[in-house]
């Protein structure tokens, strides 16, 4: 028997950073901030660290994260400055967003956002990406609160969505969160690149 046939999916949960867009917010785009405004980078890492979890769980906004990483003492450049450079990290993967639109388009599925994500970078990032053209829920951990790899977040989403766990397939980059997800017997696809991952969508249906 098929995965299709075992399967009959009807919803895509799907992560954005590293899937859809590129991090929002990664060591990476962090490294190129510490560079570009000749930050501590020990310090910097350190007070990310202690507090960005707290921001990407709803309970503070940018503004505080911001004092909390970098503006706690006098910057000879300002707060906006730094945003800006923030949400100019994320950058569209073109290929996943036509791929996760056509298969919205054809097949009539659900697609649900479960991203661990700060409201304003989670904002920015949705309009700027024209992300809810075609994702029916976003499941952000600043909106609910929890964050992968708790599992209460799948549980969540698995009830806004109004959908059993064997009905949904999930996009992740990364294996703890798509493992964590099986727990709960959601099947996961752990995304590496375009092409493998428009194989393995192929394989319960979704040809695009």
């Amino acid at each position: 028997m098929s995965r299709k046939e075992k399967q009959a999916p009807t919803t895509i949960f799907t992560d954005i950073g590293g899937v859809l867009l590129t991090n929002g917010w990664d060591r990476s785009g962090r490294t190129k901030a510490i560079q570009h405004f000749k930050l501590d980078p020990i310090e910097t890492e350190e007070r990310h660290h202690l507090t960005f979890d707290t921001y990407e769980s709803g309970k503070i906004s940018l503004d505080e994260y911001l004092k909390r990483l970098v503006f706690y003492t006098k910057r000879n450049f300002t707060e906006e400055d730094f945003r800006q450079f923030m949400f100019e990290q994320s950058q569209p993967f073109p290929e996943m967003l036509s791929l996760i639109r056509g298969i919205k388009e054809k097949y009539g599925i659900k697609i649900a956002v479960v991203s661990n994500e700060g409201r304003e970078l989670n904002n920015y990032r949705i309009n700027t990406f024209k992300l809810n053209e075609f994702v029916d829920f976003f499941i952000s951990s600043c909106f609910v609160h929890f964050r992968k790899p708790d599992t209460d977040i799948f549980k969540v989403a698995l009830d806004i969505a109004q959908v059993s766990p064997d009905k949904v397939i999930y996009l992740e980059d990364r294996p703890l969160f798509v493992q964590v997800a099986d727990t709960l017997g959601i099947q996961g696809i752990i995304h590496q690149d375009y092409n493998t991952t428009k194989e393995l969508l192929a394989d319960f249906g979704w040809i695009i």
